[in-house]
């Protein structure tokens, strides 16, 4: 069996009883060459006219369903409104929890500073990474995680769960439990308020970024089969 991610390798074990030297472990990864630097002007020209004013946005892309823990990011982002009050959430994405977050966001009295934007493709997908000053991803379980990654190659630093995949290849990123929605708050503040800070974890984690590869994944593999080959022809 390969798994895509340790935390995916836990999983297996604990819920199917699959003894663990039976489980391999190689990650996803990703084509850092189809990344470049956004062009023109960033498809959400309200959020950029409010940066020029000092605001800051907080990025998430992804289907909106309760794996991708949207409920404890709203209920994160109360927090942080009321800490940083320039601050705009932007939500990607669609899912049977569109209009149970929408309802959420003005339950919780923060609907001006909550954008969600329904499925998106192209530049304005793109350009959801490359105008946020923090990409967030607080699944509450996720096997792997590729946003994050995404959200780097386009200039964002990331806050990712720990209880993902992409947490375990991307080290120098910041890192929360899914259901701590203080500390995860915490973090976002401290982004937002630092730019030195937030410029510096997105230089460090880019350079990771840009150690990943798909020939690496796939010399993994191989190189699994080959040695299980082996041992089946030795019996």
């Amino acid at each position: 069996i390969i798994a895509v991610s340790q935390h995916t390798k836990n999983i297996i074990v604990k819920e199917y009883d699959i003894p663990a030297d039976k489980i391999e472990v190689v990650h996803n990864s990703i084509d850092i060459n189809i990344y470049q630097k956004a062009t023109g002007d960033n498809a959400y020209k309200y959020l950029s006219k409010l940066k020029q004013q000092g605001y800051r946005v907080v990025s998430n892309i992804g289907r909106l369903t309760v794996q991708k823990g949207l409920y404890n990011l709203l209920q994160t982002a109360k927090i942080v409104v009321e800490n940083a009050p320039k601050t705009i959430f932007l939500i990607v994405g669609s899912g049977e929890q569109y209009t149970e977050l929408i309802e959420l966001a003005a339950g919780l009295k923060i609907s001006k500073n909550v954008i969600f934007t329904d499925f998106q493709r192209g530049k304005h997908w793109r350009d959801a990474f490359s105008i946020a000053d923090l990409f967030v991803m607080p699944s509450v379980s996720e096997p792997f995680g590729l946003t994050p990654l995404e959200a780097i190659g386009y200039g964002a630093p990331v806050l990712v769960s720990k209880q993902s995949g992409v947490a375990e290849v991307i080290t120098n990123c910041l890192k929360v439990d899914f259901w701590d929605i203080d500390e995860m708050a915490n973090q976002i503040v401290s982004v937002l308020k630092n730019d030195s800070l937030r410029d510096e974890l997105h230089r460090q984690c880019y350079n990771e970024f840009l150690k990943l590869s798909w020939d690496e994944a796939a010399d993994k593999i191989v190189s699994h089969y080959q040695r299980h080959a082996q041992l089946v022809g030795a019996r």
